[in-house]
């Protein structure tokens, strides 16, 4: 039997009897802190299997919270290709976030100040510019339908502790580096990379959730990278763009929830996500 736990944007948690974690990656997508009406197609099972390539190269930096041995654990057939057996986390109540790259909640601080998460970045930067390393920008774990806000390093150290703070960059940083790395071999940039981390029953410190997906990474396209304009992408960026087009008539801060997604951008938005997985993994979508 699974007892049901938990609803994020995306995804839904389950217990089983043994006390083992199902999560399972749905097709909603999520923009400006709304979970949109329009699902996108085949988008949990992306999810799903990108988060277990990308695991198995990232496990001697960081383990994760994958179960080794998921035929223990009951999988109802409609959760076929999207769901993950996984250990309970305790997890830590941040957001961790590399960014190699400028753009998103980055850029706007940026052209506030010249900083991001208090990191002074040199002058004369534009959408898209890749920074002279990556940095640690954390922020806040908001609720479903809060806004994640961004933070300063000393900020997380004052809540989380300077030493547990310390691990969350070097392990982000860590992890971005390497996935950048291995992206860039198949011809993709990877702009940022938001994952989260929790400690096991032996209190340590392991990867959870999903990472270096569509819906946590900026992907972008290396041969049609042009710093100063907005990116083309193999991520969500699409339906934000279209959600901020005149043709959606949609205003963010009126807190009205979004309109449907026209059929061509969900289409649109599929083939993305499909064309990170092949592009990343260098693998074949099954139809």
């Amino acid at each position: 039997m699974l007892k049901h736990l938990y609803s994020g944007k995306v995804r839904e948690l389950y217990q089983t009897d043994g006390g083992l974690l199902l999560l399972v990656a749905t097709d909603r997508i999520s923009a400006f802190d709304f979970v949109l009406d329009t699902t996108i197609p085949d988008k949990g099972k992306v999810l799903t299997k990108l988060s277990l390539w990308w695991f198995e190269r990232l496990a001697d930096l960081v383990p994760n919270h994958l179960v080794q041995a998921p035929a223990d654990v009951p999988v109802p057939p409609e959760f076929a290709g999207r769901a993950m057996a996984v250990r309970p986390l305790r997890m830590v109540q941040a957001e961790c976030v590399a960014r190699g790259y400028l753009a998103g909640s980055g850029l706007t601080e940026y052209r506030r100040d010249g900083r991001v998460c208090g990191i002074a970045l040199p002058d004369g930067l534009e959408e898209g510019s890749r920074l002279p390393e990556p940095i640690f920008t954390p922020a806040t774990k908001a609720p479903r339908g809060a806004h994640d806000e961004n933070i300063t390093f000393a900020e997380l150290a004052r809540s989380a502790g300077a030493e547990l703070a310390a691990e969350l960059r070097r392990i982000t940083i860590a992890v971005y580096e390497r996935g950048a790395r291995l992206a860039a071999e198949r011809g993709i940039i990877v702009a940022d990379t938001k994952i989260e981390l929790g400690f096991d029953a032996h209190e340590t410190l392991v990867l959870g959730d999903e990472v270096l997906t569509p819906d946590s990474s900026r992907f972008w396209p290396a041969d049609q990278w042009r710093p100063g304009r907005s990116q083309p992408s193999f991520d969500k960026q699409y339906v934000r763009d279209w959600l901020l087009s005149p043709e959606s008539s949609w205003d963010p801060n009126s807190r009205q929830p979004p309109p449907p997604l026209p059929d061509r951008v969900i289409e649109r938005t599929r083939e993305r996500y499909m064309q990170a997985y092949e592009r990343i993994t260098g693998l074949t979508w099954p139809d």
